[in-house]
């Protein structure tokens, strides 16, 4: 009776992404080595950098004149970086295999199930995916010591939004993606953001021509975002960075949901 009614009631109201998520839990269940593997790069780099190099740069002075140790303000960094990292991998190669090569997304269009459905559900799974590996890395942060506020139990809703921000905007640039050398310019963006959005060093050590640039790419907003709720320095401006990322992912959601239909519903 369940599957009858599964097949009947239509899917807004079923809420058909649901079951793009059930699918992609039971493929990693057979896989959870591969699932967890996306946990260890933030840490080893956190682990390597914020405390090996951190006994040669002493302590980082805030704007607020508070002084921490350089783990705690890479920390925070690498928390946003994991978030952004997880995202893009999921809503991007993922995306592509499965639309380009298996063709799950044509398989399912023959089913009940639209476009925004599909989308919702990748875009779903990629936060889930996300937020687990977000979790774990804030539990390493408060056994090492670098959560310095109770602001810091903002920090795992603030990763999975920089989660959604990539993942709806990574999902949107697949769907023009015409091969997998085209990949080579999310690296492009996504390795510079990663080194130069004041993830090792503060932003005002920038000239000031540059560092407007740096101020409005989508990592240093989830960066600045996670380092003033883990230290404390937390401000009314923090609702414009996430503004910017909420934007960021359901434009490219939208596009993603556009996208799928004018390829798939041919």
């Amino acid at each position: 009776m369940a599957t009858l009614t599964a097949r009947v009631v239509p899917v807004p109201i079923r809420l058909g992404g649901r079951h793009i998520i059930e699918r992609n839990f039971l493929l990693y269940r057979r896989s959870w080595v591969v699932f967890l593997s996306g946990f260890t790069e933030p840490v080893f780099y956190l682990l390597s950098i914020g405390i090996g190099v951190a006994q040669l740069v002493g302590d980082f002075t805030l704007s607020d004149g508070t002084k921490i140790g350089y783990a705690a303000f890479v920390a925070p960094a690498m928390l946003a970086s994991s978030a952004m990292n997880g995202a893009i991998f999921d809503s991007t190669y993922n995306i592509f295999f499965r639309m380009k090569y298996a063709k799950l997304y044509d398989s399912m269009l023959a089913t009940p199930l639209r476009p925004w459905d599909i989308a919702t559900g990748e875009v779903t799974w990629a936060l889930l995916r996300g937020a687990c590996y977000s979790a774990m890395f804030v539990l390493v942060m408060l056994a090492l010591g670098l959560i310095e506020s109770w602001w810091a139990l903002l920090a795992l809703p603030a990763s999975v939004l920089i989660g959604f921000a990539f993942a709806g905007a990574g999902m949107a640039l697949t769907t023009f993606m015409r091969s997998w050398q085209d990949f080579e310019f999310v690296q492009l963006a996504t390795i510079p953001m990663f080194l130069f959005s004041a993830t090792f060093y503060p932003i005002e050590t920038y000239p000031t021509s540059i560092r407007w640039l740096v101020e409005i790419t989508p990592l240093y907003q989830g960066v600045h975002l996670e380092r003033a709720l883990t230290t404390g320095t937390v401000s009314w401006s923090l609702l414009l960075n996430a503004a910017y990322l909420i934007a960021m992912g359901a434009t490219g959601m939208y596009i993603a949901s556009r996208r799928l239909g004018a390829l798939l519903l041919k």
